[in-house]
């Protein structure tokens, strides 16, 4: 592979006047949306929003076409992603064009087996990103790219899309997992304080119960995805009462599901949910319980708290008033206080590139950017009309005025982690962590199977 130098000089003028004529063009097209616009009818391709700034004449890359291919597909993600884009494009001449569909991981397949990908893809699972590259399908990261954004995130960030010790992928985009979102007026009523170490989580847990107060709202249903949320449970706590280190190999397969601490794991969650008074599931029971239907048991105050990932601002009641003082605030998922450390449970995008050449890789440089940062998260908000945008980045560069109170607070956490380390299930084969995680974990959940059962069969559908 050749190492391009990936991106030409630019003016720092330039870039201010595009970035200010895309977000006026933005704001303006915001300013008349209809409040009630149905996401699920998204377009494929992201809504125009280019920016008019002129472009150097004498860039090398002027004149050069980029194709981007990823899951989403609403107005407001895939719009914001274009808009984002939008900015680079005015800067550079390349023609950057952005198009989501939700069924992107069979597309992509049959694309890339078919010879006909496109330039770049984002892909929401990394473990997809090393199966490409095992068909070698997709490219190695330049040296040149991989200098310019390393230092711009946490570290392991990279780690996740390395196969074979080649990377082969470009962080976007980060969602938090490692959060636990609580009712305020439950804890100043009760006096209670927000827990700065899994112990003191798990006492909490337990003076609650004494006290009349449930303090969990748990469910695990989704539709044929039933399950994952409590493979969230298990890999924060592996990352925690193991460690990293273990969490690496359990997620290779190296070590094994039915091993002692993987199974110990698995029985301090159980046990915490199980205890009596511990948890309100409000479809009578864990497994019957939709992991969105939460949000309004948590506001109501049925439960105390709830461990859920960034994005479940969107499953609160509308209305709900969210941060320090408000009906509902936020908390780090604490760690061991013996180990010192402050791990960090992850998932979100990485880019890919298929084509080799300079203007591909001058937009993949751009994906791992602050700038991409920056101008993703202020257009995703101006589409939303602010309040929750959605998207995070742990981009260290990125300048945190475009988030909100809450978002700046998760971004805190993104950047602080050590160590942060991917989900777990996306990373292991398709036919484990989408699979037999899901279901063997329900079924221990319902008491179906015992822990060992359960993960015995696991163990047992591992690809080999």
């Amino acid at each position: 592979m050749k190492d391009h130098s990936t991106r030409t000089t630019r003016l720092r003028a330039s870039r201010l006047l595009a970035v200010v004529l895309a977000f006026g063009l933005i704001a303006a097209a915001c300013g008349s949306d209809d409040d009630g616009a149905d996401e699920a009818a998204a377009p494929t391709a992201a809504p125009a929003t280019t920016a008019a700034a002129p472009t150097t004449t004498a860039d090398p890359l002027a004149g050069t076409k980029v194709t981007v291919y990823g899951p989403e597909s609403s107005e407001e993600e895939a719009g914001a992603m274009q808009d984002a884009l939008d900015v680079f494009a005015a800067e550079s001449g390349i023609e950057i064009v952005y198009t989501g569909a939700r069924d992107f991981s069979d597309q992509i397949n049959a694309q890339a087996a078919g010879g006909n990908p496109p330039d770049i893809a984002v892909f929401p699972q990394p473990g997809k990103v090393g199966d490409f590259a095992a068909e070698n399908w997709i490219l190695e990261i330049p040296a040149s790219v991989k200098s310019a954004i390393e230092g711009q995130w946490p570290a392991g960030s990279l780690d996740t899309a390395t196969f074979g010790g080649t990377l082969y992928g470009v962080p976007n985009k980060t969602d938090l997992k490692s959060i636990v979102w609580y009712n305020t007026s439950i804890f100043e009523s009760g006096g209670y304080a927000v827990p700065q170490s899994f112990e003191e989580l798990s006492a909490l847990t337990l003076q609650m119960i004494t006290e009349g107060v449930t303090p969990w709202c748990v469910g695990i249903e989704s539709g044929p995805a039933t399950g994952w949320a409590f493979t969230d449970w298990m890999e924060d706590l592996v990352l925690r009462i193991a460690d990293e280190n273990v969490y690496d190999q359990w997620v290779a397969g190296e070590v094994k599901f039915a091993d002692p601490r993987i199974v110990g794991v698995a029985e301090t969650v159980l046990g915490l949910w199980n205890a009596p008074g511990a948890v309100y599931a409000a479809g009578g029971s864990i497994a019957a319980t939709p992991f969105g239907d939460n949000g309004e048991p948590l506001v109501a105050g049925d439960c105390a708290m709830h461990r859920q990932a960034s994005f479940f601002a969107a499953f609160l009641p509308e209305g709900t008033s969210i941060g320090p003082g408000q009906e509902v605030d936020v908390f780090y998922f604490p760690a061991v206080a013996a180990k010192g450390n402050r791990p960090v449970l992850t998932a979100g995008t990485y880019v890919s590139a298929f084509r080799d050449a300079p203007e591909v890789w001058a937009v993949m440089e751009f994906f791992g950017s602050a700038e991409y940062a920056n101008a993703r998260q202020a257009a995703q908000s101006a589409r939303k009309g602010g309040g929750q945008s959605g998207f995070l980045s742990a981009n260290l560069d990125q300048d945190l005025s475009v988030y909100n109170d809450l978002e700046r607070s998760f971004v805190e956490i993104l950047q602080t982690a050590s160590p942060a380390r991917f989900d777990g299930s996306d990373l292991m084969p398709a036919a484990v962590g989408a699979g037999t995680f899901w279901t063997e974990g329900t079924s221990a959940v319902n008491g179906d199977k015992s822990v060992a059962e359960a993960f015995a069969a696991i163990d047992a559908s591992w690809p080999q």
